[in-house]
């Protein structure tokens, strides 16, 4: 397995299987001001925020293939700093025989005592919590995934020990780094890079940590049918497939979508017509999911869900590229009469 380089995606992929819409990233750079976090390619959509956390959470704003390229780096315009006259000082130096250059220079700070680093106060991992497989470490630097509590949590193995830096991010005039340790560097994608300067244990599950209430969202649902088939569209990104379920029955239709941010997205569908579910299939993408329902029948479905509703004649054509009123359909499909009449 691949493992993508796009900006704000990072996740495991198969070439064989890479699509169009495989990956949701960020074609901006990021941008770091007065301690808000954002990206430069949609901060009018997702606020900036000040957490680091919820900076890396920032769903990606743009769909692609995933890439296993060095993304190009987009240099992003610096803010220009205010100038105090109690913060600098102007310095003379000559260059040439004749030619002064001057310079700004920040003011030595007056003597005094520095005042004390705040006291770091490390997460545990809560040893008794389940955790799913391909759940990523808690810890700053530290990419390692959730495999089994033998591999990952419990015992002296290799999978278990964790790199990471247990003091938080530092961004000052353009350099990226931690507080922990000394390193510091100017593009991001070199900051996502560096190791871990203390070992320990991985943080799967923070002990004590107040369990956030689960929220239950809506996603749309859009589809389109052929004589044979009905394809289906659940507009949902970053779907955690480890934990989603879609249930295919000959009759009904059952989704259990888990989202970023603690959200959930749960419904059931009494299908309009029978399909097969053997013959049926789903995928799951970086925005969506998609389904295709083989039909029992070349019935036209007048809906994707059954209704007792009198829809009085009403019929949903088939599938027809660039038609109101589908989504995905790539060429025209006649059913047998039309065919026939063709």
């Amino acid at each position: 397995m691949l493992r993508c380089t796009n900006r704000g995606c990072g996740q495991e992929f198969d070439a064989a299987s890479n699509s169009e819409d495989s990956c949701a990233y960020h074609p901006g750079a990021p941008v770091f001001h007065e301690g808000l976090k954002s990206w430069s390619c949609c901060s009018g959509v997702n606020k900036p925020v000040l957490d680091f956390d919820e900076f890396m959470k920032i769903p990606g704003c743009t769909s692609g293939l995933h890439s296993e390229k060095a993304p190009v780096v987009d240099p992003a315009p610096k803010p220009t700093p205010s100038v105090g006259l109690q913060s600098v000082e102007v310095k003379t130096s000559v260059s040439q025989p004749g030619q002064e250059t001057y310079r700004i220079a920040p003011r030595a700070p007056s003597p005094g005592t520095p005042p004390e680093p705040a006291p770091v106060i490390e997460e545990e991992d809560d040893l008794s919590a389940p955790v799913a497989v391909g759940t990523e470490c808690k810890r700053n630097g530290c990419k390692t995934k959730y495999e089994s509590d033998e591999a990952s949590r419990v015992g002296d193995g290799p999978g278990t020990v964790c790199k990471y830096h247990p003091m938080p991010p530092i961004f000052r005039e353009g350099s990226k780094g931690y507080l922990c340790c000394k390193r510091r560097v100017l593009e991001f994608e070199e900051f996502l890079k560096i190791e871990g300067c203390k070992t320990g244990r991985h943080v799967f599950v923070p002990k004590n940590q107040a369990p956030t209430s689960e929220q239950f969202t809506e996603c749309r649902i859009d589809h389109y049918q052929t004589p044979s088939e009905v394809h289906v569209s659940v507009f949902a990104k970053q779907v955690d497939k480890e934990r989603s379920t879609v249930k295919i029955e000959p009759t009904h239709l059952h989704l259990e979508l888990y989202l970023p941010g603690n959200k959930r997205f749960s419904k059931s569908i009494e299908l309009f017509g029978p399909i097969d579910p053997a013959s049926s299939s789903h995928k799951y993408y970086g925005t969506k999911v998609e389904l295709v329902l083989k039909k029992s029948d070349t019935r036209s479905w007048t809906l994707l869900e059954k209704t007792n509703r009198d829809l009085g004649g009403i019929n949903l054509t088939f599938g027809v590229s660039g038609r109101t009123g589908t989504i995905g359909a790539k060429e025209a499909v006649l059913d047998a009469s039309n065919k026939i009449k063709g």
